[in-house]
């Protein structure tokens, strides 16, 4: 059944009036009265009777007035959300991010825009390791992940990687350590011997590799005394006294009692990276369009 011709038999019903129903519709009057007749013998009922002086509905019409007028609201609410859904302002949307991603202006920019303009959206947010995110991305179980990296990340096949923003990493000790007061920078030969705490290597996001190679290239090995398995934990255990760390500069936002950041005096940069896979749905797209064209400066 064509919905124009449940349109053309409402407006006839409600006018009661074949002329002033075209006129309504934007069309003679032979074309609505032979698609009025196609409709009925679709149907196999008469649905008005019609007088050289007046037009009115069957006691079938009548029954049927609603029914149309129920799957013509329908349809348009089919066709509302199937172009909302292509517009990305409605369905689902997983994102997994490191700890230490909410706390990049970028990333809380983009996540507050998204709401504001996608409320729609039944938006799930993980906090997961860099592993676990590529692997929930590859699996389809996140749609999209911000991972933190030094280099381009390795991924599996199918997934996209693009650099979202990077930034220097930092020495967070305790108030009463040495490196708290120093008047220069400490160098990374300068933590040769000094116990410190670290993400364990599966909540590292690379950077352990990283940092251990250039201790190596300094001609040492780490002392690594404590591994943490959350950010509270290992900023907890520095301000404890257990030992220093190295933490993105963008958590220097957060203020700890007892803690000092300070620059290092050869910089160690890392990376934050949106992943996805290939084929982003319309939510994806949408999310991706804002976290690409947003600023680095604090919101």
């Amino acid at each position: 059944m064509d919905l124009r011709h449940l349109r053309y038999f409402l407006c006839v019903s409600e006018e009661m009036h074949f002329g002033r129903a075209a006129q309504r519709l934007g069309i003679s009057q032979p074309p609505l009265s032979q698609q009025i007749r196609a409709l009925e013998e679709e149907l196999g009922v008469r649905l008005f009777e019609r007088t050289s002086r007046r037009v009115t509905l069957t006691e079938v019409g009548r029954m049927f007035a609603p029914e149309a007028r129920a799957t013509l609201d329908c349809a348009e609410q089919a066709i509302r959300t199937a172009r909302l859904a292509q517009q990305g302002a409605i369905g689902r949307l997983a994102i997994g991010f490191t700890a230490s991603g909410p706390f990049v202006p970028r990333v809380a920019r983009a996540l507050y825009d998204f709401r504001q303009g996608h409320p729609e959206v039944e938006l799930t947010l993980r906090e997961l390791s860099r592993d676990e995110q590529i692997e929930e991305v590859e699996r389809r179980r996140l749609d999209i992940g911000i991972i933190r990296c030094f280099d381009l990340p390795a991924l599996p096949e199918g997934l996209t990687a693009m650099k979202l923003t990077e930034e220097d990493m930092l020495l967070a000790v305790r108030q009463d350590h040495r490196f708290a007061t120093e008047g220069n920078d400490p160098a990374i030969i300068d933590l040769e011997g000094e116990p410190m705490v670290f993400y364990s290597a599966t909540n590292g996001a690379g950077f352990n590799e990283h940092f251990f190679a250039l201790c190596r290239e300094a001609g040492f090995e780490p002392n690594v005394v404590q591994e943490a398995g959350s950010l509270a934990t290992l900023l907890g255990l520095v301000a404890a006294g257990f030992g220093a760390t190295i933490l993105a500069h963008s958590l220097t936002r957060l203020h700890v009692d007892n803690l000092v950041y300070r620059p290092l005096a050869a910089p160690v940069t890392s990376r934050l990276w949106l992943i996805h896979r290939d084929g982003l749905s319309p939510t994806s797209q949408a999310f991706r369009d804002i976290i690409l064209t947003g600023s680095d400066a604090p919101s």
